[in-house]
């Protein structure tokens, strides 16, 4: 069998149409449409929801292999806060439906991102009822709540720490100055919208929190459990061992080295992660034209500017 990295290669020295066809049919079979249930990111005209398009959230938000990458680097950072991941433990069927949580995930961000306000509003409220009713005990006997600011903190800046990571290794398009910080200013509306407190809202405040909350995390049994069960998820696509694999370690490549070091990963993975990060930026371009009408693209004829602009920074 290839490896990831010469399985993308591949694809992206290829033929373009067929492959824009495939990895179409790729990203609609593992993430379909219909996970984005009853948001309608058409109507109504002129709603910029709670970002727009001039926002640094839509832009960064629209690269969709730096999304998935960011998003599975996100979840490895989240298996090693204890507290986090017993909520996940004790109250997901994550072990059932891995693709399921990962799929909810993604509607959640695509539609509080995309959405108009009305229904960006409905979203947040729907999962803070469903935090409402998940709390427990750790494994050394802490109580934990998903309501818990600190916890959702925690949560809303590992992902959009990943995020913007993806972006800046696999979107082929250079942040410009201050637009970490903007992003980060931007989004942390969404996190203190579900409850969560004192959220960073720069780049060097980022830095400052991960600094801060090393202590309390730790590479446990448990962490070990979830990300080997990560590692095996099957993708309902052709070759789905080798796109999940070039994901997982381009995922991993964006990870900081704090995390590599508690993670113990190995020269042999850390290896694996580079040859990922470059075959995924090599065929990044041909997933972008693939997906010219996702909804980001709805959200920008909403506002009636077109979907190019989103590859530009003002």
């Amino acid at each position: 069998m290839p490896s990831p990295s010469s399985f993308l290669a591949r694809v992206a020295g290829a033929p373009i149409r067929p492959v824009r066809a495939a990895i179409r049919h790729w990203v609609l079979s593992a993430f379909p449409r219909a996970q984005a249930g009853s948001v309608d990111y058409d109507h109504p005209h002129g709603d910029p929801g709670w970002f727009g398009p001039d926002s640094a959230t839509w832009r960064v938000h629209s690269d969709f292999p730096g999304m998935l990458a960011g998003g599975l680097a996100a979840l490895t950072l989240q298996s090693l806060h204890p507290l986090a991941l017993a909520g996940v433990w004790d109250h997901s069927n994550f072990r059932g439906d891995l693709l399921g949580r990962l799929r909810r995930t993604t509607a959640f961000v695509g539609g509080t991102t995309y959405a108009p306000s009305a229904q960006t509003e409905a979203l947040i409220e729907h999962v803070r009822q469903i935090h409402m009713h998940i709390t427990g005990h750790g494994e050394d006997g802490r109580p934990y709540a998903a309501n818990d600011p600190a916890l959702l903190t925690w949560v809303h800046v590992t992902e959009a720490y990943s995020f913007l990571q993806g972006y800046r290794r696999y979107s082929h398009v250079a942040l410009p100055v201050g637009a970490a910080d903007r992003y980060y200013s931007e989004v942390r509306r969404i996190a203190e919208a579900l409850g969560a407190s004192s959220v960073p809202a720069s780049a060097h405040a980022v830095d400052a929190y991960f600094q801060r909350i090393q202590p309390e995390l730790a590479y446990t049994e448990r962490s070990r459990i979830v990300l080997g069960l990560l590692s095996q998820v099957r993708l309902p696509v052709p070759a789905a061992g080798l796109s999940r694999d070039l994901f997982l370690h381009a995922g991993a490549a964006l990870l900081p080295d704090w995390a590599i070091e508690l993670l113990g990963r190995t020269p042999r993975q850390q290896r694996q992660a580079g040859l990922a990060q470059h075959a995924l930026w090599a065929v990044a371009p041909v997933f972008r034209a693939a997906l010219k009408d996702g909804i980001a693209s709805r959200a920008c004829r909403r506002m009636d500017v077109p979907a190019e602009q989103l590859q530009h920074w003002a």
